[in-house]
């Protein structure tokens, strides 16, 4: 039987929790139980392995680019002798990691109107309309982000596979790892990408599931990077034979709507299309033509993380359009729940984001390993296992001595700091958080999931 101290809260809330505007009830039904209870101890989840292996660990060692897709892309930057590549690399890759969404056209009408109001409610100008009209808009292309479409021609490829080849495909091969860890045996047989670049995502499938994939449909409008892909594929010739067979190359998405794909993928994508109506519209087909599993990728920034999270509600609250599968989404990964992300709801809204250690492509400017900062989504058809309902670590550990510090996201929606100790939480929880890193997930529980009291009588219906 639980004692009082049994009962008392794991979780110290810091500062940063007090600007919720949660009651102290509900913040109390938010924390964890400490004790033993607070393991997942209905089913045995150690078994035989020890704690350094629970099965929250989802962390991947350094990745490696494949030596075929990293020599290949050698030759193609080495055939193609570009001036300051290094510079063109650097600054391609600020541009992208900087880059906002673009603002909509009622956000647009929203400021010019506030604008004119501001310029009308000033008595020392007299503007005629026309004169008013050209003030608006010089102040509206001062104080609006400009946001511009990418035309990726063979040498903008070019630059853009030295840039992201190697960090695109250590993100996605981190997505592929999350669901290769926890479902085993779920073997795909097909995969579309949709703005396959130079073809990370495929490499990073191939990596993971060579054995059961047998088709690969790349999807982009460029047609140089659909070439440069194919050629990366080939050792970087145009006669070579491909190094991973079944791929085919589309500039468009399948017309037909009846096509469904084993997994879905669009990384760092989204944030190329120029509107929120367009968003939606590649959202909802992706979702259409997935028949297990959708994964969204973008960059570890406030913007990439909006994005993915407007996606997510979409497939989540959406209707579909003709649906050819009844089963509904849920979130596999990361948000061990479906409710608004407490990210983007706290006072100071902040990106969710996770870290992937790589070794990048061996350039001369290039040869310390590096760590991918970015944002997923894995959503999925069906119904969310009870055990996979378990916490997420969404910031890095800290490891003190005799306690841990762990920051996670539970299933209640809520964020919570965890402070764990051996002597309140026992050793099983205190040594499997002190081996866990920034992305794994805690087997424990919250209230809502623990059985009821076996003494307490049914409520009479």
């Amino acid at each position: 039987m639980a004692t009082a101290r049994d009962l008392n809260h794991l979780l110290t809330l810091g500062r940063w929790r007090r600007g919720l505007g949660v009651a102290p009830q509900s913040r109390a039904l938010a924390a964890l139980v400490p004790g033993v209870s607070q393991v997942d101890n209905k089913s045995d989840f150690l078994g035989k392995r020890s704690h350094r292996r629970h099965p929250g660990i989802l962390q991947l060692p350094c990745v490696r680019l494949p030596p075929a897709l990293a020599d290949a892309a050698q030759l193609r930057l080495l055939e193609n002798s570009m001036p300051d590549v290094e510079k063109q690399v650097q600054a391609l890759t600020n541009y992208l990691w900087s880059r906002h969404l673009p603002v909509e056209p009622e956000e647009l009408q929203r400021r010019a109107g506030h604008l004119e109001k501001k310029f009308l409610e000033n008595p020392n100008t007299s503007q005629t309309e026309e004169k008013l009209c050209e003030a608006v808009l010089r102040a509206l292309r001062r104080t609006t982000y400009h946001w511009q479409e990418l035309s990726y021609s063979e040498g903008l490829s070019l630059v853009y596979m030295a840039a992201r080849l190697d960090g695109g495909f250590a993100a996605v091969s981190r997505a592929f790892h999350e669901i290769q860890a926890r479902i085993p045996e779920f073997q795909p047989q097909t995969l579309m990408d949709f703005g396959s670049g130079t073809g990370s995502v495929t490499w990073a499938a191939h990596s993971t599931w060579g054995q059961s994939l047998r088709e690969y449909v790349c999807v982009d409008s460029s047609a140089a990077m659909l070439d440069l892909a194919e050629r990366l594929l080939k050792g970087g010739s145009d006669s070579g034979k491909p190094y991973v067979p079944g791929v085919f190359f589309r500039q468009f998405l399948p017309v037909s709507p009846k096509v469904q794909f084993d997994m879905v993928v669009s990384a760092f994508s989204l944030s190329e299309l120029p509107g929120k109506a367009e968003r939606t519209e590649v959202v909802q087909t992706l979702w259409r033509k997935t028949s297990h599993f959708l994964i969204l990728v973008e960059n570890g920034t406030k913007a990439g993380h909006c994005l993915l999270m407007d996606a997510r509600d979409l497939v989540l609250k959406g209707k579909e359009k003709s649906p050819l599968d009844p089963r509904p989404g849920f979130v596999f990964a990361p948000c061990p729940h479906e409710l608004p992300c407490p990210q983007l709801t706290a006072s100071k809204p902040l990106a969710c984001s996770f870290s992937q250690a790589y070794h990048p492509i061996p350039f001369n400017w290039n040869k310390k390993p590096k760590k991918e900062k970015f944002s997923m989504v894995i959503l999925a058809r069906g119904f969310p296992a009870e055990a996979n309902r378990w916490p997420r670590i969404t910031q890095p550990v800290l490891k003190r001595p005799r306690h841990v510090h762990c920051h996670l996201c539970c299933p209640d929606g809520h964020r919570q700091h965890a402070v764990i100790t051996a002597h309140q939480h026992g050793r099983d929880l205190y040594r499997c958080a002190r081996v866990s890193s920034w992305g794994d997930i805690l087997p424990v529980v919250t209230p809502s999931e623990l059985p009821p009291s076996p003494t307490r009588d049914p409520p009479e219906s």
